[in-house]
């Protein structure tokens, strides 16, 4: 029995848990509600950011094809990331113990770097964003004034994931029907701008944009976060609750944060959804606005590189890598990672994905029954991450070829080279 797979098998105590079980399977105690679960990951994608996407994607098509494009890569998304969160449900387990299965328990380093990675990034650019936009709402200016609220922002923005899913479940009760009702009034308003209907549909696109790039940019807003759903899933009390929280909180979530920066941009000509508010004079619901907004997505964002640590060194608490992956990423923030932001969700969606159709494609081949004991886990699962790259390489092929959606078929040949290289090859031993 291998050492990091060991520690899994070793009896708790009330001591050693973390009410967050970062490495071991929720206990049915522990299991919540639809509307608990699904309002946690509501506050994580109702993100300002990702209205910075779809206003980008907004100014190279015309509104009715720019509706289904949007539509598109949300049910894209939300179809993949409800799928893996259903397993997380079933598990109990996060993303990263799920890849010791599908990776071994070496192997599953590498997507808990990853994964872990990508989110410690994610928080710099909100962090970086929050600190901008504070700045030109009080009109302060200066750079060490903009690196004072980074780290202000950063710091703060941690607390609610140091103290797990209860945290982060208070916060977004309150913040997301506030966001609901201050994003749609700003639509309405948006439409009034322009003339309606009508005039929004005259407005002529400004740019171009393949629609598989557009798709795979709307993927990679929560390529990472969403492959991580499991996280906040496998608190979930049936597969099914997993399942429709991961649609609410990733197809409709997403495709309404989309809506409102697209929107909103082509009618005031801003993409930035916290600006239009101040250009609308509410430069106090502007910023209460910003402050929620960021601060629902950035606690999970943290919780997500806090239990990757965990899997990492093996490690029953999350707290010291939450501490740690703030740290770092509002370092990450003061270098500028925010000017980059683009590029880096074409990237999250060619990388990530085929990630979570490796543990789909695990899962569907080899341990619907049950899960694996862990005796039975190799230190690397060669066949699943010679996959991984396969599948990596494919999905970066089709954003350089433009054909397809990256993101899609990154999933797709994971999926399908699991299944065929694993399919009927259950360990000897499954825990019951």
């Amino acid at each position: 029995m291998s050492s990091t797979s060991s520690r899994q098998d070793v009896p708790l105590t009330p001591a050693d848990v973390d009410p967050d079980y970062p490495i071991d399977p929720v206990p049915p105690h522990a299991r919540q509600s639809l509307f608990s679960v699904a309002i946690v990951l509501l506050g994580f994608t109702f993100f300002t950011p990702t209205m910075l996407a779809g206003a980008q994607i907004g100014a190279a098509f015309d509104v009715t094809t720019l509706l289904w494009v949007l539509l598109l890569g949300s049910a894209v998304l939300g179809v993949y990331v409800a799928i893996i969160g259903g397993i997380g449900a079933i598990t109990g387990l996060t993303t990263v113990m799920m890849c010791r299965y599908a990776l071994g328990t070496r192997g599953a380093k590498l997507a808990s770097v990853l994964l872990g990675g990508t989110q410690i990034g994610w928080y710099g650019v909100t962090v970086a964003t929050l600190a901008g936009l504070t700045a030109g709402a009080l009109d302060w200016s200066g750079r060490g004034t903009e690196i004072a609220l980074m780290v202000a922002g950063g710091a703060v923005m941690g607390v609610t994931a140091y103290y797990g899913y209860k945290g982060m479940y208070a916060l977004s009760v309150v913040s997301v029907p506030l966001l609901l009702v201050l994003a749609g009034w700003v639509t309405w308003r948006s439409l009034e701008e322009v003339g309606g209907w009508s005039g929004l549909t005259a407005i002529e696109p400004t740019e171009t944009m393949p629609i598989a790039v557009a798709v795979t940019i709307v993927v990679g807003t929560f390529a990472s976060g969403g492959t991580q759903a499991p996280n906040w899933t496998r608190f979930s009390r049936t597969p099914s609750t997993g399942f429709w929280a991961c649609v609410v909180a990733f197809l409709v979530g997403e495709l309404l944060m989309l809506g409102f920066g697209a929107i909103g941009a082509l009618a005031f000509g801003e993409g930035d959804f916290v600006l239009v508010l101040y250009q609308l004079g509410l430069v106090g619901w502007g910023l209460v606005f910003l402050v929620a907004n960021l601060w629902t997505t950035n606690d999970n964002t943290a919780y997500n590189f806090g239990v990757a640590g965990a899997e990492i060194a093996n490690s029953r608490s999350k707290k010291p890598f939450v501490i740690g992956g703030v740290i770092l990423g509002t370092l990450l923030a003061i270098t500028g990672i925010y000017d980059n932001l683009i590029e880096y969700l074409v990237w999250l969606g060619i990388l990530i994905p085929p990630l979570g159709g490796v543990v789909i494609g695990d899962f569907l081949a080899r341990w619907r029954g049950g899960m694996p004991g862990t005796s039975a886990l190799p230190a690397v699962e060669w066949r699943n991450l010679a996959v991984y790259v396969v599948a990596s390489v494919a999905a970066w092929w089709s954003s350089e070829a433009g054909w397809s959606i990256p993101p899609v078929v990154g999933v797709v040949v994971a999926v399908a080279g699991v299944l065929a290289l694993q399919w009927g090859r259950r360990p000897a031993a499954v825990a019951s």
